[in-house]
């Protein structure tokens, strides 16, 4: 089967928004065997989604459109198909009385024009909206398939995931087993990875192996395919041994995982407690872990000490430390995350300083990181950076290389069996 993905908006094409739907539609096609050849943006017209739709038509099987399913005159996406389907909308009693609890539930009066997003084609399979309004859709013809998701990715992706994807076996008429499996690294690069698994890459057929890169991480993707789910997991565990005998210490998770997601479950899982004190990051550490349902119960807190002066007075930093060293060094750092530690009386203790950028700072170049941790009663270590991004990305990367610092450093003392 061969998909396009044909995304509505013109928000799209001003480049007020990214895209990101159709990478994520393509990567759980990928795993399904579905083919994804085109990706299309095309603007709220109806005119133009039409030629869009006809060009699409002779060459995929399978169309995905994602956006214009809300109330507003410029959503258009389902209306301009049932015309050119020539197939009626009609009234989704479900999706109605979804839609009025909602607007009850937020104590908002709820306007006539809401009701159009309750509007599906008839003879679809409607695909439910946990997390938003309008409904998807999955329309078969003789040729084609038709399905139709909301724009915000935070009602498609669940939708996708949980209403759409579980259909899609039965659309394909295949009996075949597809799992995919995907291995989490941090702490390498995407050429580097590719590097140590070369050989795999060149060679792979069943599994297939793809790397992906985004936000600093990398991921290897494993997809096997066979006549049980038994023997489809047999083929990934072996080609996963093969590829953690060779690159296994950079690994953080798998799948969904994500670095602040696998560090609070290593902290949860051993009674760990965490704080922090943070200088050039000024509590993005802290609120990148915040974003993980079920972080209070390791993070207990911790400060943003900007200044020198308030990393002496109110941290504790030996003020002989910052002038014989400089307040972006390693014994900063370490002094910071023995500080908080105490304060807070926690297991471990963070303490990250630096030059974000553009400028230098403490005598030392932009992008300067230091990254103190100071765990149980061993001496508190420390980690280096030296980024070239911009300051915020600088930042980011800052984050993201202080949980990975720490998930290595408790898997070294046997806390984490990744």
């Amino acid at each position: 089967m061969k998909a396009e993905i044909i995304a509505v908006g013109s928000e799209l094409l001003l480049g007020q928004i990214s895209n990101t739907n159709a990478r994520f539609i393509s990567s759980q096609l990928a795993e399904l065997g579905i083919d994804v050849y085109y990706h299309t943006v095309v603007g709220d017209n109806p005119n133009r989604l039409v030629d869009s739709i006809q060009i699409a038509e002779n060459r995929a099987d399978f169309l995905i459109f994602t956006g214009g399913l809300g109330p507003t005159k410029d959503d258009l996406t389902k209306e301009t198909i049932s015309k050119h389907l020539n197939k009626s909308l009609v009234l989704d009693d479900h999706a109605l009385i979804y839609i009025e609890d909602f607007f009850k539930r937020m104590n908002r009066k709820m306007t006539e024009n809401n009701k159009k997003q309750a509007l599906v084609l008839e003879g679809c399979t409607v695909l439910e909206n946990k997390h938003g309004m309008a409904p998807g859709m999955l329309l078969t013809t003789e040729t084609h398939a038709y399905m139709l998701l909301p724009g915000p990715p935070k009602e498609m992706e669940p939708m996708f995931q949980f209403e759409a994807k579980p259909l899609l076996p039965k659309l394909l008429h295949s009996e075949t087993i597809i799992k995919s499996h995907v291995i989490r690294f941090y702490g390498i690069g995407e050429a580097e990875l590719e590097t140590e698994v070369q050989d795999l890459l060149d060679n792979q057929t069943n599994p297939t192996l793809a790397p992906l890169a985004s936000d600093g991480e990398v991921t290897l993707r494993l997809t096997a395919k066979s006549d049980t789910e038994e023997e489809a997991w047999k083929l990934i565990e072996a080609l996963q041994a093969e590829i953690l005998n060779r690159v296994g210490k950079f690994v953080y998770g798998y799948n969904n995982d994500s670095l602040a997601s696998k560090l609070r479950e290593i902290l949860v899982e051993n009674n760990l407690t965490l704080s922090a004190a943070e200088s050039m990051t000024a509590g993005l550490f802290q609120s990148e872990l915040a974003e993980i349902p079920g972080m209070g119960e390791a993070l207990v807190g911790g400060m943003i000490t900007y200044t020198e002066d308030i990393k002496v007075k109110q941290l504790g930093v030996n003020e002989n430390t910052i002038k014989e060293f400089s307040v972006v060094s390693s014994q900063c750092a370490e002094e910071m995350a023995v500080r908080i530690k105490d304060k807070f009386n926690t297991s471990i203790g963070i303490g990250i300083t630096g030059a974000a950028g553009p400028d230098g700072h403490g005598g030392q170049p932009p992008g300067t990181v230091w990254i103190g941790i100071a765990y149980g009663e061993s001496a508190p270590v420390s980690y280096k950076l030296s980024l070239t991004g911009m300051r915020n990305t600088n930042r980011l990367r800052a984050v993201k290389f202080t949980i990975h610092y720490l998930i290595r450093l408790l898997r070294e003392q046997g806390i984490s069996n990744i």
